[in-house]
């Protein structure tokens, strides 16, 4: 057998300039008052990788060329859409008039569990991550459409933001059927 990895030649990936015309999953990240630029820079990785249609940032406001961000997210600051708004309920308000779906990933008494979870692949979503303490802010829990969560089966409570951003959005991208 003879295994080799695969170029990035081979891999035939965008240029970046290509990407940004691409069509996009109707799927956006909202980062609610995350503050670790690893955590930022990775969101924006993902959804580079899934091809997601943008990142909005509230609350706490981060340089997107801070080297936190630059070392996670390797240049897909510069190439997936993105959004700042100081007030979370400002974010909010926008998703709502742009119709799209607000999912909070959240353990709460009214969550479902990820894997079970309906998707519609002619709806637009916004997932809000919360901060890496105290999870999505109190003040926009009520505004929220409905709430996720990622079964997990050992002693810990919660993941990383960034480990439960990927396996929330491949979860969306597969149902979504991009």
């Amino acid at each position: 057998m003879n295994l080799k990895k695969l170029s990035m030649d081979e891999l035939h990936r965008d240029h970046p300039e290509d990407f940004k015309q691409k069509t996009k999953i109707k799927l956006f990240f909202v980062a609610d008052h995350i503050r670790s630029g690893h955590n930022i820079g990775s969101l924006f990785r993902i959804a580079d990788a899934f091809g997601m249609s943008g990142v909005l940032i509230c609350g706490y406001k981060i340089d997107l060329q801070h080297p936190e961000v630059k070392k996670t997210a390797l240049g897909a600051q510069n190439t997936v859409g993105w959004k700042y708004f100081k007030d979370p309920m400002e974010c909010i308000e926008y998703l709502k008039i742009e119709k799209i779906k607000i999912i909070g990933v959240e353990q709460t008494n009214q969550s479902q569990t990820l894997d079970a979870l309906v998707i519609d692949s002619e709806e637009s979503y916004a997932l809000i991550l919360g901060n890496e303490i105290d999870g999505i802010s109190e003040e926009i829990l009520e505004k929220i459409d409905l709430f996720v969560e990622i079964p997990q089966y050992g002693t810990k409570h919660s993941l990383n933001v960034s480990v439960a951003a990927g396996i929330v959005a491949w979860e969306f991208m597969k149902k979504m059927k991009y």
